[in-house]
């Protein structure tokens, strides 16, 4: 296929306002009205590549998203950005995103490409409670790759002294000569109750070690957070400092280790 039916079949499938320019040798630019919520367009490339078609957005959708220093390599937003690839087509090769075209169906891949871009952006603009919701599935997704199964308990809560579980640590880590108890915190109201729940379990005579995760440290009342700092061990203040995390908790599950 040549140029002009190339870009004759783009707009028949997707719109009248797409366009493809040649820049370089085998390399086009596709230009769509369809952009990012800032205002900057999806970057499509349309590439000759080992005897076919492909489509690529040569790294931009995941730069763009980086800036809001978003993590996409794990949780719920890697399973909703895995799923939109497959159910595309779409593969992620090192964080370009690309699409093989069959055959001579250039204007159904670029509306397919086009569908996986938005979905995959889209995970952005989640509202507040949606992105809190993943940080709690993202806090225990760490807790679970790092930690054994036969050493942790989620939600636990003191058989003897605390019938009716009222004061739950988010997980128990066993296996060491003091336990280790994790918490994750959203907000004021956690950040509170994880104090109280630190208070009690100390007054119960127990003893343990304990850490905080955070989904945001800034976002928490200053009183609040001195209080709790007070009473917790280690703290960290969100999950991009995910390797001092593992590596904090791999030197608490194996403290012989050189």
């Amino acid at each position: 296929m040549n140029l002009s039916t190339i870009r004759e079949e783009f707009r028949r499938k997707v719109c009248d306002k797409v366009d493809i320019e040649e820049q370089g040798i085998s390399r086009f630019v596709v230009c769509t009205p369809f952009m990012f919520d800032d205002g900057d367009h999806y970057v499509i490339i349309l590439k000759h590549e080992k005897d076919r078609w492909v489509l690529t957005d040569e790294g931009h959708t995941f730069m763009h998203m980086s800036y809001d220093e978003i993590d996409m390599s794990h949780g719920t937003r890697k399973g909703i950005i895995d799923q939109a690839l497959l159910s595309f087509a779409m593969i992620n090769d090192s964080g370009e995103l690309k699409l093989d075209i069959p055959g001579e169906a250039f204007g159904d891949a670029l509306f397919s490409f086009i569908q996986g871009l938005t979905k995959i952006a889209d995970t952005r603009y989640w509202t507040h409670e949606r992105v809190r919701s993943t940080f709690l599935e993202d806090f225990r997704e760490l807790l679970e790759s790092r930690i054994p199964g036969s050493r942790r308990v989620f939600e636990y809560t003191d058989p003897d002294n605390d019938p009716d579980q009222y004061y739950p640590v988010d997980c128990r880590v066993n296996g060491m000569t003091r336990p280790l108890f994790i918490f994750g915190i959203t907000n004021n109201d956690r950040c509170r109750d994880a104090t109280i729940t630190i208070h009690q379990f100390e007054k119960w005579g127990r003893k343990f070690k304990s850490m905080a995760i955070f989904e945001d440290q800034t976002e928490i009342n200053q009183k609040v957070l001195a209080r709790f700092s007070d009473v917790v061990g280690k703290q960290f203040s969100n999950l991009g400092v995910r390797d001092r995390i593992e590596q904090y908790l791999d030197e608490a599950l194996h403290p012989l280790r050189e």
